[in-house]
Protein backbone atom coordinates (compact mmCIF):
# COMPACT_ATOMS: atom_id res chain seq x y z
CA UNK A 1 0.00 0.00 0.00
CA UNK A 2 2.53 2.20 0.97
CA UNK A 3 4.88 1.57 -2.14
CA UNK A 4 1.51 2.76 -3.97
CA UNK A 5 1.48 5.94 -2.33
CA UNK A 6 5.01 6.48 -2.94
CA UNK A 7 4.57 5.87 -7.00
CA UNK A 8 1.31 7.86 -6.91
CA UNK A 9 4.05 10.53 -5.55
CA UNK A 10 6.24 10.07 -8.07
CA UNK A 11 3.49 10.74 -10.52
CA UNK A 12 2.40 13.94 -9.15
CA UNK A 13 5.99 15.55 -8.90
CA UNK A 14 6.32 14.56 -12.69
CA UNK A 15 8.65 11.49 -12.69
CA UNK A 16 7.46 8.78 -15.12
CA UNK A 17 6.85 5.26 -13.42
CA UNK A 18 7.08 2.13 -14.95
CA UNK A 19 6.05 -0.95 -13.76
CA UNK A 20 8.14 -4.44 -13.70
CA UNK A 21 10.68 -2.65 -15.63
CA UNK A 22 13.82 -5.71 -16.51
CA UNK A 23 16.24 -4.51 -14.77
CA UNK A 24 18.51 -6.08 -17.36
CA UNK A 25 17.41 -3.03 -19.58
CA UNK A 26 19.59 -0.48 -16.80
CA UNK A 27 22.82 -2.70 -16.09
CA UNK A 28 26.08 -3.08 -18.42
CA UNK A 29 25.97 -6.82 -17.33
CA UNK A 30 22.59 -7.29 -18.73
CA UNK A 31 20.83 -9.49 -16.22
CA UNK A 32 18.43 -9.23 -13.55
CA UNK A 33 14.85 -10.15 -13.15
CA UNK A 34 12.50 -6.87 -12.77
CA UNK A 35 11.26 -4.20 -10.21
CA UNK A 36 8.30 -3.50 -8.64
CA UNK A 37 8.55 0.01 -10.41
CA UNK A 38 11.30 2.10 -11.83
CA UNK A 39 10.58 6.16 -11.05
CA UNK A 40 12.56 7.74 -13.73
CA UNK A 41 13.64 11.35 -11.01
CA UNK A 42 12.66 14.48 -12.96
CA UNK A 43 14.76 16.79 -10.18
CA UNK A 44 16.66 17.05 -7.63
CA UNK A 45 13.75 18.28 -5.39
CA UNK A 46 11.52 15.42 -6.78
CA UNK A 47 14.33 13.14 -5.56
CA UNK A 48 14.18 14.92 -2.46
CA UNK A 49 10.86 14.24 -1.49
CA UNK A 50 10.64 10.73 -2.77
CA UNK A 51 13.45 10.10 -0.34
CA UNK A 52 11.77 11.21 2.26
CA UNK A 53 8.57 9.84 1.80
CA UNK A 54 10.19 6.57 1.12
CA UNK A 55 12.01 6.27 4.86
CA UNK A 56 8.87 7.71 6.52
CA UNK A 57 6.32 4.77 4.49
CA UNK A 58 8.91 2.43 4.94
CA UNK A 59 9.48 1.43 1.18
CA UNK A 60 12.56 0.07 -0.06
CA UNK A 61 14.15 1.59 -2.80
CA UNK A 62 17.34 1.64 -4.53
CA UNK A 63 19.14 4.63 -6.90
CA UNK A 64 20.42 3.44 -10.53
CA UNK A 65 22.31 5.67 -13.11
CA UNK A 66 24.11 4.04 -15.88
CA UNK A 67 23.95 0.38 -13.80
CA UNK A 68 27.50 -0.04 -14.47
CA UNK A 69 28.32 -1.48 -11.53
CA UNK A 70 25.52 -3.19 -10.36
CA UNK A 71 24.40 -7.03 -10.18
CA UNK A 72 20.57 -8.23 -9.87
CA UNK A 73 19.33 -10.84 -8.51
CA UNK A 74 17.59 -13.10 -11.52
CA UNK A 75 14.47 -12.67 -9.56
CA UNK A 76 14.54 -9.02 -9.51
CA UNK A 77 14.17 -6.56 -6.83
CA UNK A 78 11.72 -5.88 -4.40
CA UNK A 79 11.05 -2.26 -4.39
CA UNK A 80 11.24 0.80 -6.27
CA UNK A 81 13.89 2.11 -8.25
CA UNK A 82 14.75 5.59 -8.82
CA UNK A 83 16.58 6.18 -12.02
CA UNK A 84 18.97 9.51 -12.36
CA UNK A 85 18.84 9.61 -16.13
CA UNK A 86 18.67 12.01 -18.87
CA UNK A 87 15.95 13.78 -16.93
CA UNK A 88 18.45 14.52 -14.47
CA UNK A 89 22.27 14.97 -16.57
CA UNK A 90 22.51 18.74 -16.90
CA UNK A 91 25.69 19.97 -17.66
CA UNK A 92 27.25 23.71 -17.06
CA UNK A 93 30.04 26.24 -17.09
CA UNK A 94 30.49 27.96 -13.90
CA UNK A 95 33.39 30.02 -14.51
CA UNK A 96 36.32 29.95 -16.94
CA UNK A 97 37.87 26.13 -15.47
CA UNK A 98 35.02 24.89 -13.02
CA UNK A 99 32.15 22.53 -14.61
CA UNK A 100 28.79 21.52 -12.76
CA UNK A 101 26.89 18.34 -14.02
CA UNK A 102 23.68 16.36 -12.61
CA UNK A 103 24.58 13.02 -11.11
CA UNK A 104 22.44 11.40 -14.42
CA UNK A 105 24.92 12.44 -16.94
CA UNK A 106 27.49 10.07 -18.09
CA UNK A 107 30.77 10.43 -18.09
CA UNK A 108 31.90 10.26 -21.85
CA UNK A 109 29.56 13.36 -22.05
CA UNK A 110 31.38 14.93 -18.71
CA UNK A 111 34.29 14.34 -20.77
CA UNK A 112 33.71 15.66 -24.42
CA UNK A 113 32.50 18.83 -22.55
CA UNK A 114 35.44 19.33 -21.17
CA UNK A 115 37.15 18.95 -24.56
CA UNK A 116 34.35 21.52 -26.05
CA UNK A 117 35.86 24.21 -23.42
CA UNK A 118 39.26 23.74 -24.38
CA UNK A 119 39.57 21.73 -19.72
CA UNK A 120 42.42 19.13 -18.46
CA UNK A 121 42.45 16.52 -16.22
CA UNK A 122 39.04 14.29 -17.05
CA UNK A 123 40.79 12.23 -19.60
CA UNK A 124 41.17 9.59 -17.96
CA UNK A 125 37.58 8.88 -16.95
CA UNK A 126 37.08 8.81 -21.39
CA UNK A 127 35.35 5.33 -21.50
CA UNK A 128 34.30 4.44 -18.56
CA UNK A 129 30.20 3.55 -18.74
CA UNK A 130 29.29 5.50 -15.68
CA UNK A 131 27.31 8.44 -14.35
CA UNK A 132 28.60 11.42 -12.47
CA UNK A 133 26.78 10.47 -9.48
CA UNK A 134 28.15 6.96 -9.74
CA UNK A 135 32.06 8.09 -10.37
CA UNK A 136 31.91 10.40 -7.01
CA UNK A 137 30.24 7.30 -5.51
CA UNK A 138 32.81 4.81 -6.47
CA UNK A 139 35.46 7.48 -6.69
CA UNK A 140 36.00 6.08 -10.39
CA UNK A 141 39.62 6.00 -11.85
CA UNK A 142 41.71 4.73 -14.34
CA UNK A 143 45.23 5.55 -15.94
CA UNK A 144 46.64 7.41 -12.88
CA UNK A 145 43.58 9.56 -12.81
CA UNK A 146 40.03 9.31 -10.04
CA UNK A 147 37.64 11.66 -9.71
CA UNK A 148 39.13 12.71 -6.22
CA UNK A 149 41.70 15.00 -8.21
CA UNK A 150 38.92 16.93 -9.68
CA UNK A 151 36.01 16.84 -7.47
CA UNK A 152 35.58 20.26 -5.46
CA UNK A 153 31.89 19.49 -4.17
CA UNK A 154 29.16 17.51 -4.51
CA UNK A 155 24.92 18.08 -3.89
CA UNK A 156 23.74 14.86 -1.97
CA UNK A 157 19.80 14.27 -0.16
CA UNK A 158 19.73 12.69 2.78
CA UNK A 159 17.16 10.92 4.09
CA UNK A 160 15.08 13.27 5.67
CA UNK A 161 14.64 15.18 2.36
CA UNK A 162 17.08 17.56 2.91
CA UNK A 163 20.05 18.42 0.10
CA UNK A 164 23.39 18.79 1.91
CA UNK A 165 26.66 19.85 -0.02
CA UNK A 166 29.99 18.59 0.78
CA UNK A 167 33.25 19.59 0.33
CA UNK A 168 35.60 17.18 -1.30
CA UNK A 169 38.04 16.96 1.44
CA UNK A 170 35.13 15.95 3.42
CA UNK A 171 34.12 12.99 0.90
CA UNK A 172 36.13 10.38 2.17
CA UNK A 173 37.37 9.64 -1.43
CA UNK A 174 39.72 6.58 -1.42
CA UNK A 175 40.24 3.69 -3.57
CA UNK A 176 36.90 2.88 -5.26
CA UNK A 177 35.27 4.67 -2.09
CA UNK A 178 33.63 7.68 -0.93
CA UNK A 179 31.48 8.83 2.61
CA UNK A 180 28.54 8.14 0.54
CA UNK A 181 28.97 4.42 0.69
CA UNK A 182 28.62 4.59 4.47
CA UNK A 183 26.02 7.61 5.25
CA UNK A 184 23.69 6.68 2.70
CA UNK A 185 22.83 9.86 0.97
CA UNK A 186 21.89 10.11 -2.92
CA UNK A 187 24.20 12.29 -4.74
CA UNK A 188 22.32 14.71 -7.35
CA UNK A 189 25.44 16.79 -8.41
CA UNK A 190 29.10 17.32 -8.59
CA UNK A 191 31.59 20.35 -9.45
CA UNK A 192 34.45 20.12 -10.91
CA UNK A 193 37.65 21.98 -11.24
CA UNK A 194 39.97 21.45 -14.50
CA UNK A 195 42.73 23.17 -15.69
CA UNK A 196 43.43 25.38 -19.55
CA UNK A 197 44.74 22.87 -21.88
CA UNK A 198 45.02 22.64 -25.56
CA UNK A 199 41.93 21.25 -27.62
CA UNK A 200 44.44 18.89 -29.74
CA UNK A 201 45.90 17.28 -26.57
CA UNK A 202 43.30 16.72 -24.35
CA UNK A 203 41.75 15.39 -27.62
CA UNK A 204 44.83 13.18 -28.59
CA UNK A 205 45.16 11.81 -24.95
CA UNK A 206 41.32 10.77 -24.67
CA UNK A 207 41.43 8.96 -28.21
CA UNK A 208 45.00 7.30 -26.87
CA UNK A 209 43.31 5.88 -23.64
CA UNK A 210 40.09 5.11 -25.43
CA UNK A 211 42.57 2.82 -27.81
CA UNK A 212 44.42 1.34 -24.50
CA UNK A 213 40.80 0.40 -23.25
CA UNK A 214 39.56 -1.44 -26.74
CA UNK A 215 42.94 -2.94 -27.31
CA UNK A 216 43.38 -4.39 -23.28
CA UNK A 217 39.46 -4.41 -21.99
CA UNK A 218 36.95 -6.86 -23.69
CA UNK A 219 33.81 -3.77 -23.96
CA UNK A 220 32.55 -5.89 -26.92
CA UNK A 221 30.82 -7.74 -24.22
CA UNK A 222 28.29 -6.99 -21.86
CA UNK A 223 30.43 -6.40 -17.90
CA UNK A 224 30.38 -3.94 -14.41
CA UNK A 225 34.64 -3.42 -15.96
CA UNK A 226 36.85 -4.30 -13.30
CA UNK A 227 34.91 -7.03 -11.50
CA UNK A 228 37.25 -6.95 -8.17
CA UNK A 229 39.21 -4.69 -6.19
CA UNK A 230 42.93 -4.22 -6.26
CA UNK A 231 44.59 -6.29 -3.45
CA UNK A 232 46.87 -3.98 -2.17
CA UNK A 233 50.26 -4.54 -4.06
CA UNK A 234 49.02 -7.05 -6.30
CA UNK A 235 46.92 -6.68 -9.84
CA UNK A 236 43.43 -9.14 -9.52
CA UNK A 237 43.45 -9.82 -13.14
CA UNK A 238 47.01 -10.94 -12.94
CA UNK A 239 46.45 -13.32 -9.46
CA UNK A 240 43.26 -14.69 -11.43
CA UNK A 241 45.45 -15.30 -14.88
CA UNK A 242 48.70 -17.07 -13.07
CA UNK A 243 46.05 -19.06 -11.05
CA UNK A 244 44.88 -20.86 -14.86
CA UNK A 245 41.63 -19.52 -14.93
CA UNK A 246 41.54 -17.40 -17.80
CA UNK A 247 38.76 -17.85 -19.63
CA UNK A 248 36.74 -20.09 -16.86
CA UNK A 249 32.79 -20.38 -17.81
CA UNK A 250 29.81 -20.83 -15.97
CA UNK A 251 26.75 -20.87 -18.31
CA UNK A 252 26.63 -17.59 -20.46
CA UNK A 253 29.41 -16.42 -18.08
CA UNK A 254 33.21 -15.88 -18.31
CA UNK A 255 36.49 -14.91 -16.77
CA UNK A 256 37.73 -12.31 -20.01
CA UNK A 257 39.75 -14.08 -22.10
CA UNK A 258 41.06 -10.83 -22.94
CA UNK A 259 41.58 -9.27 -19.25
CA UNK A 260 40.76 -11.43 -16.44
CA UNK A 261 39.82 -9.10 -13.80
CA UNK A 262 36.83 -8.81 -15.99
CA UNK A 263 34.13 -10.87 -15.89
CA UNK A 264 31.48 -11.05 -19.02
CA UNK A 265 28.25 -11.77 -20.62
CA UNK A 266 28.80 -14.03 -23.65
CA UNK A 267 25.86 -13.92 -24.25
CA UNK A 268 22.55 -15.22 -22.39
CA UNK A 269 24.30 -15.06 -19.25
CA UNK A 270 22.36 -14.91 -15.93
CA UNK A 271 23.39 -13.13 -12.35
CA UNK A 272 23.92 -16.73 -11.10
CA UNK A 273 25.89 -17.45 -13.89
CA UNK A 274 28.12 -14.82 -12.93
CA UNK A 275 28.23 -14.73 -9.35
CA UNK A 276 28.66 -18.92 -9.60
CA UNK A 277 32.27 -17.53 -11.78
CA UNK A 278 33.08 -14.75 -8.98
CA UNK A 279 32.82 -17.24 -6.22
CA UNK A 280 35.02 -19.69 -7.58
CA UNK A 281 37.48 -17.24 -8.89
CA UNK A 282 37.53 -15.88 -5.01
CA UNK A 283 37.65 -19.39 -3.78
CA UNK A 284 40.63 -20.53 -6.29
CA UNK A 285 42.69 -17.15 -6.08
CA UNK A 286 42.42 -17.90 -1.85
CA UNK A 287 43.32 -21.06 -1.66
CA UNK A 288 46.34 -20.64 -4.29
CA UNK A 289 47.69 -17.20 -3.33
CA UNK A 290 46.28 -16.26 -0.26
CA UNK A 291 44.83 -13.66 -1.60
CA UNK A 292 40.96 -12.91 -0.98
CA UNK A 293 39.65 -10.71 -4.05
CA UNK A 294 37.14 -8.19 -2.82
CA UNK A 295 34.08 -7.95 -5.23
CA UNK A 296 34.00 -4.40 -6.78
CA UNK A 297 30.80 -4.74 -8.66
CA UNK A 298 27.46 -3.75 -5.22
CA UNK A 299 25.37 -7.11 -5.62
CA UNK A 300 21.56 -6.28 -4.84
CA UNK A 301 19.68 -8.73 -3.42
CA UNK A 302 15.69 -9.99 -4.28
CA UNK A 303 14.63 -8.96 -1.13
CA UNK A 304 15.71 -7.42 2.80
Amino acid sequence: MNTQKLLDLASELECNVVYNEPLSKHTTFRTGGTCTAMVDISSEESLAKLVRAAHEWNVRYIVVGNGSNLLFDDRGYEGVVFLMGQSVDEIKMMNENTIYAEAGCSLIKLCRFALEHNLTGLEFAYGIPGTVGGAIYMNAGAYDGEIKNVITSANSVRADGTVHTTEANKMALAYRSSCYQKNGEVITSGVFRLEAGAYDDIQDKMVELMGRRRSKQPLEYPSAGSTFKRPEGQFAGKLIEDCGLRGYTVGGAQVSEKHCGFVVNKGGATTEDIMSVIRHVQHIVKEQTGYLLECEVKIIPYKE
